[in-house]
């Protein structure tokens, strides 16, 4: 007889232990054992049993778990986290799991060496692999939200995904809790109801005070104005401006640095808010709303500061859509600010933030569990940056964006409006444009001082890269490893169908055909929902709990003519009680942090058991904290310090 020691770990999450029997059984290349019973998994973490056979199994290929319920006892789910098997020759064999199990079905699992498709060559692992795949494709399910923008997975509500993606029990409980909880307190202060204007501003400053950010700046300062076009929660739209758009009529007249700065070259900047031309907007209260295509120029002082020059509100110019200038009455130019910042609450929501980072996320989540089996290489590098994106998604879609949801009911181009904006934004998206070496070259931003998104950003990207470059070389040693690689073809297939449409205007490939493209396309996975989304993501609160600073909607026409604005203007046009109510709820459920917040580089679940993606590993986290002092030490320094891709404050997926 040979005996085999197997310890089995349960997760450490609520619930994890079961009271049900559960079985295991060991298959090698040799045979396999008997299926082994294992006692005493309720409330144990641990637990080693010896399995012995009557002659060596091999090579272990995999092991099988069930799970059978014991009499008057209801089913009771197991998350095992991996399992560790020493054979009688000494070898140690680990077997990541990570998963629950509910059902009494029997489960297979790999070892934990990475096998791509092409080398999988025992026949019991490429049956395991081949039932796997067939079961994440009933499980996984494309599924079309709205034509035209990409598409989602198909559920009805959270508990129709399955167990392994859904919230933990923290993670649940906390984000119902501060959903519950914003918009209460601001229920009890009488807000939430109430179809009133603001009577003044002192009112919103009271407001403000129940969750007070650590952000300092107006809206009446130009500067900070011209500050948030590159550190706030939109860096994206912000590019050098060489020729003047013929649209957009500024002359020397307006502005001595229009003139002087042209002459200097480089020191003008441009934001076209042209996506949210002609969009239909809502009602709210009864009330028509109004959302404006501002373009706005701003000027790079001597100073480094970033100061706007001159704002138009719509996209063509005619005598009733006049140029704003700094010049203009404090009331005139803080008006044009406010309609320029209540676009970028659409600019921002919809294309920046909801497309860019969550939709697609969720599209690269959904391709890797339909198409790549956990063994393969790129699942162990990837899932980690997939949890909790499926269900973060469906809430999105049930509480925000669908016909009863709060960003439909609350902002201007919400209902028919917002599908225009995502139609429009995902025609115009490309490949280059998600990879920010390529981003910032191309928006003519390299040289802009005080940009800290673009500083942290390009770190990031590169120390992504090397990681991702050292994880995928490991185990493609050529191109023709990855073109041969169909389980890896038919992920980015399915992203360039679903997620981009099948179009190639986008740039993003339809196939892999160098180690190389493999590597900057998931490094740009990873990115994006990771780095990406906390810039866009985590200062919501901060930029726009301040309402005035970013409107969800406003309820009057801005002016056709210089002259004709005054505080009590600017009252009646900005959001009502009601609206800013939801407004700042909502902006702070996005911008809260759960507790079981995972940083970016951290893995508790180990997928890889192998030394050399081990090391990599570490290697990443090594740069990470490297880099996370270095932007806490220059954050010491500035007036308002750029947190927002702070490795330590990256969470690794798209997660809120």
């Amino acid at each position: 007889m040979v005996n085999y020691k197997v310890t089995v770990y349960t997760g450490d999450l609520a619930g994890a232990t079961t009271l049900n029997n559960v079985y295991i059984k060991l298959v090698g290349t040799d045979g396999e054992s008997q299926r082994k019973w294992m006692t005493g998994l309720k409330g144990a973490t641990m637990s080693t049993i010896t399995v012995s056979c009557p002659t060596s199994l091999g090579k272990l290929v995999l092991i099988q778990l069930d799970k059978q319920r014991l009499p008057l006892i209801p089913e009771d789910s197991w998350f095992p986290a991996k399992v560790e098997v020493k054979s009688p020759c000494g070898d140690t064999y680990k077997f990541p799991i990570y998963r629950w199990i509910t059902d009494s079905e029997v489960h297979h699992f790999r070892e934990g060496t990475a096998l791509r498709v092409f080398e999988d060559d025992n026949h019991l692992g490429a049956y395991s692999r081949e039932k796997e795949l067939k079961q994440r494709s009933k499980d996984y399910c494309w599924d079309v939200f709205v034509e035209g923008i990409p598409h989602c997975i198909k559920v009805d509500n959270p508990l129709d995904l399955p167990c392994e993606v859904r919230f933990s029990f923290t993670k649940t409980t906390e984000f119902a809790f501060t959903a519950s909880t914003g918009l209460a307190e601001l229920n009890l202060k009488g807000l939430a109801a109430s179809q009133e204007s603001w009577s003044n501003i002192d009112d919103i400053n009271r407001v403000f005070w129940w969750k007070k950010t650590e952000i300092s700046g107006t809206l009446e300062e130009d500067a900070f104005f011209g500050y948030q076009f590159l550190n706030g929660v939109n860096p994206m739209l912000i590019r050098r401006c060489s020729v003047l758009p013929s649209n957009f009529p500024v002359t020397n007249d307006m502005s001595n640095h229009f003139s002087s700065s042209f002459q200097q070259n480089g020191n003008i900047f441009l934001c076209d808010y042209k996506r949210l031309d002609g969009v239909k907007t809502s009602i709210i209260n009864e009330k028509k709303q109004y959302l404006m295509a501002p373009l706005v120029l701003l000027h790079k002082t001597p100073d480094k500061r970033l100061m706007p020059i001159a704002i138009q509100l719509k996209q063509t110019p005619t005598d009733d859509n006049p140029i704003f200038l700094p010049t203009d009455s404090k009331y005139d130019w803080l008006m044009a600010k406010i309609f320029v910042r209540s676009a970028e609450f659409s600019e921002h929501q919809l294309n920046v933030h909801l497309l860019r980072t969550h939709l697609l996320a969720e599209v690269f989540a959904v391709s890797l569990l339909r198409n790549i089996p956990m063994v393969h290489p790129l699942y162990k590098l990837l899932i980690p940056h997939t949890r909790y994106t499926l269900q973060i998604n469906f809430l999105a879609r049930l509480r925000l964006i669908s016909e009863t949801g709060v960003f439909t009911k609350f902002t201007a181009s919400g209902g028919e409006g917002m599908i225009t904006i995502l139609r429009r934004s995902l025609s115009s998206l490309t490949y280059s444009s998600l990879c920010i070496p390529e981003d910032i070259a191309d928006r003519g931003l390299k040289t802009v001082p005080n940009f800290y998104y673009r500083d942290d950003g390009l770190r990031l990207w590169k120390i992504i890269n090397r990681f991702v470059q050292g994880i995928l070389e490991h185990y493609y040693k050529s191109d023709t490893e990855v073109q041969k690689d169909s389980e890896l073809q038919k992920w980015i297939g399915d992203i360039f169908e679903h997620g981009f449409l099948s179009q190639p205007s986008t740039g993003i490939p339809q196939r892999f055909t160098t180690v190389s493209e493999l590597v900057k396309f998931v490094t740009m996975v990873i990115f994006t929902g990771s780095c990406q989304h906390a810039a866009v993501n985590s200062g919501q609160y901060d930029y726009g709990g301040w309402m005035p600073n970013t409107p969800t909607s406003l309820q009057q026409p801005p002016p056709t003519k210089k002259g004709t604005t005054n505080e009590a203007t600017m009252l009646k046009t900005l959001p009502d009680v009601s609206t800013t109510a939801q407004g700042m709820a909502t902006l702070w459920l996005l911008s809260k942090q759960s507790s079981d917040f995972v940083p970016l580089g951290q893995y508790p679940e180990e997928h890889f058991t192998e030394e050399i993606p081990r090391q990599l590993i570490k290697d990443f986290q090594a740069e990470l904290k490297t880099l996370s002092s270095e932007i806490k030490e220059r954050n010491s320094t500035l007036d308002i310090p750029y947190t927002y891709m702070n490795p330590a404050e990256v969470e690794n997926s798209v997660a809120i």
